[in-house]
């Protein structure tokens, strides 16, 4: 075959214009960190670039709803432990009462308190995360207990009605129940029971015999809500070991994410030198072939 100057010059710009378009892409990779910049240049990475960024943003989500999750417990445990303190304060006023040389002014005094700590029972019982009520169940966008329903005591109208167990997904397949059964701690025996203790100590013929009897009735309220803090502080527990597992899973993840897209700076550093000496090469080879003329070959 008879090779022209038209086929040794086209040729040549083809080779340079190909050493042009490797640089480029080993200054891209420099530039970016990463092996390919459009899909194109290598569909399997890209296509599993995009499956492992699928999983890590799965994870940095299931991150994000532990740290709900832990408000939700936090909060719930809180409200709970004011629960705890107002049943105490309430145990050792009538612990106090009980004794029958206090008057009738001096239980009248008791009985304003015990009145002012349900009150407060009942702002513990409406604890809010966010716009959320804790201890509603699903039903969170109503309090647990409606005060403007308690004007004649907390009755059972004055309950709005829980909702289902709040349930929030962890892990894949994993949920965990963030919800506290308010039918367990602030329910209405107790709020009766307060009632009916304010009037037995506004009653002036109340002995001290019968204001203790509300001793047992308090010890068990607060044994629920021990066995009810208990039990959040087991799903605490759970939440923070499927968090360490998240942390783990999601340094994997990023090192497999790392491993597939990221590139070699070194060989990448090493790569771009040679081409620069290649493309030199062909450029002062071209300017060779080029500068032949006619009298080149006449000569």
């Amino acid at each position: 075959m008879r090779v022209t100057q038209q086929m040794m010059t086209q040729r040549s710009t083809g080779h340079i214009s190909q050493s042009y378009d490797q640089m480029m892409n080993l200054q891209d990779q420099l530039s970016t960190g990463k092996k390919i910049t459009r899909a194109s240049q290598d569909p399997v990475v890209a296509m599993n670039g995009m499956r492992y960024r699928s999983q890590v943003g799965e994870v940095e989500q299931f991150e994000r709803n532990v740290g709900e999750a832990h408000n939700w417990l936090d909060s719930s445990d809180a409200a709970l432990g004011e629960a705890t303190q107002v049943i105490q304060r309430v145990r050792e006023l009538v612990t106090q009462a009980s004794n029958d040389t206090y008057e009738g002014e001096q239980r009248g005094n008791i009985a304003k308190e015990i009145s002012e700590l349900k009150e407060q029972l009942i702002s513990s019982a409406n604890s809010k995360v966010g716009d959320k009520y804790i201890f509603n169940g699903s039903n969170t966008t109503n309090p647990p207990i409606d005060k403007n329903a308690t004007e004649n005591g907390v009755t059972a109208d004055s309950f709005t009605g829980h909702g289902d167990a709040v349930e929030m997904e962890l892990m894949k397949g994993i949920k965990i129940d963030v919800s506290s059964a308010p039918g367990e701690v602030f329910n209405e025996e107790l709020f009766n029971e307060l009632e009916q203790l304010q009037a037995d100590l506004e009653n002036p013929d109340t002995t001290g015999e019968d204001v203790q009897e509300y001793l047992g009735t308090l010890d068990e309220q607060m044994n629920s809500i021990v066995n009810e803090r208990a039990e959040l502080g087991a799903r605490s527990n759970r939440i923070e070991m499927i968090e360490s597992r998240l942390a783990d899973q999601k340094v994997i993840s990023n090192k497999i994410m790392s491993n597939n897209e990221d590139a070699d700076l070194e060989e990448v550093i090493t790569n771009l030198t040679n081409q620069q000496t290649v493309h030199q090469a062909a450029l002062a080879s071209a300017g060779r072939i080029m500068q032949t003329t006619l009298l080149d070959f006449l000569r």
